[in-house]
């Protein structure tokens, strides 16, 4: 490492030029000189397979991120000598994983894992990460995947922990809530890509066709899919706006979607919230009826995403590039209309997602029968959107907090930052020619009411029904 290039010196100004005292830079010195500066001790960036020119750009590319961390050079210095070397390139290093900032930055290098393991559930959310594999864009990336359909969420997080999936299909909230230990050990999690926003409904049992006002469904036994899920909050928020306690005056039971129709069937459940195509296929066996779209709470909502351990992205991070190129690619392809009904047919199979091509057609068109006598057109009842606004995270911590999941403080921009990898996926998705959002953040509005992610702890403290 060239000292003018250490960002961890603490009694060193951070120059890009060189130190040697003559008005030329260190590759000038090099050039001319023949003679490299040693590596310092500790790089985040260390490796005995690059050579010199790409060691430099290496330890450039460590020196300009925290240059722009501190772009103020007494700061910077009055920082290192607070905490010590090492302990600020851990922190900086838990942020932003260099490895794979590099391979996403650099051009294609050698998969260090060709064959991977990916768990999903069979859900229409899941259709990015699925398509990609009888669509080819798995293959295209070097990749062999095989697709490992599990029948619940919980199944999904241990088998990823315990490295029997390399990366896996998860309820958004997930990563978020697996980082910090809640219903798991606290494993570092990244979740670079969402996989769909909206997506999912409140189905009722066809006995309540006349009971749709949710003030009066007090006593109520809903099924939710995870608690750490958009459903569980979108539920909650939902019953809460209208009056009542989630807690205390209804019922929540968590149960695997696949589960929930016979469920409902069987009248053990009143409703239920989640993904498709269950509740199009509660309308299509005569079951159920759709009462409400998620999206008609909050538009454009994110639901489910695609996720991996910071572990596995650290030690195969031109795998994680690949993996990521492919999702990317296949969740921008399913989000064109016209692409819907060849993608239906691609993911109807038994190995996929095991449904009828006419339910899945009906969700992913958004002309459906709602199960009440109507035939429903709404193009936007489930759609595609790889970004991951950590402003989205922002509002998942808010509620887990609210309604009691985590009891201590929150650092809601740190973690939504450390999970939600935005600035990844901007420059994944520019170099693969999308465009993609210019900031990381933004308000969302639910149900009428904005929300800020700059006031997070404000926003929690509004509502009349929570436990914070």
């Amino acid at each position: 490492m060239t000292p003018e290039y250490d960002p961890f010196d603490a009694d060193r100004p951070l120059t890009m030029r060189c130190d040697c005292g003559r008005p030329h830079t260190v590759a000038d010195h090099i050039q001319t000189f023949g003679a490299a500066h040693e590596l310092a001790p500790g790089r985040l960036v260390q490796n005995t397979g690059m050579n010199a020119q790409e060691q430099r750009a290496a330890d450039f590319m460590e020196a300009t991120l925290v240059k722009a961390l501190f772009p103020n050079e007494p700061v910077r210095r009055a920082f290192l000598k607070a905490v010590g070397r090492r302990t600020a390139m851990a922190a900086i290093a838990s942020m932003f994983p260099m490895g794979a900032m590099q391979a996403l930055a650099q051009d294609r290098k050698p998969l260090e894992k060709t064959d991977l393991k990916i768990g999903f559930l069979p859900i229409t959310c899941a259709t990015p990460l699925v398509a990609a594999d009888p669509l080819g864009f798995y293959a295209k990336e070097g990749l062999k995947v095989t697709l490992n359909r599990t029948a619940g969420w919980a199944v999904v997080r241990d088998k990823t922990l315990a490295g029997e999936f390399d990366a896996s299909h998860m309820l958004s909230p997930m990563p978020l809530a697996i980082s910090m230990g809640l219903g798991a050990d606290a494993t570092p999690m990244v979740m670079p890509a969402i996989e769909n926003i909206n997506g999912n409904a409140i189905t009722l049992h066809v006995k309540h066709k006349e009971n749709r006002d949710p003030k009066k469904w007090k006593g109520m036994k809903f099924a939710i899919p995870f608690d750490y899920s958009m459903h569980n909050f979108l539920l909650r928020y939902y019953l809460a706006e209208n009056g009542l306690d989630p807690d205390t005056d209804v019922q929540l039971r968590v149960m695997a979607p696949p589960d929930m129709v016979a469920n409902l069937r069987a009248e053990n459940i009143d409703g239920f919230i989640v993904a498709e195509p269950f509740n199009q296929r509660a309308v299509f066996d005569g079951v159920g009826f759709i009462h409400k779209l998620t999206s008609e709470l909050w538009d454009n909502h994110p639901c489910c995403a695609f996720a991996a351990t910071r572990k596995f992205v650290e030690t195969n991070p031109n795998t994680f590039a690949a993996l990521f190129r492919a999702i990317v690619t296949s969740t921008l392809h399913c989000s064109q209309m016209d692409n819907r009904k060849a993608v239906a047919a691609a993911i109807a199979g038994p190995n996929y997602l095991n449904q009828p091509i006419t339910v899945l057609e009906q969700v992913l068109l958004g002309r459906f029968a709602d199960g009440l006598g109507s035939v429903r057109n709404e193009p936007n009842r489930i759609n595609f959107d790889p970004f991951p606004w950590q402003s989205m995270a922002v509002w998942m911590l808010t509620q887990m907090k609210r309604w009691g999941y985590v009891k201590q403080d929150i650092n809601y921009a740190q973690v939504a930052e450390q999970v939600f990898l935005a600035t990844d996926a901007r420059k994944r998705m520019a170099e693969l020619g999308f465009t993609a959002p210019k900031t990381n953040s933004k308000t969302h509005v639910i149900m009428g009411k904005t929300f800020d992610p700059a006031k997070p702890e404000a926003y929690v403290k509004s509502f009349a029904i929570g436990k914070a």
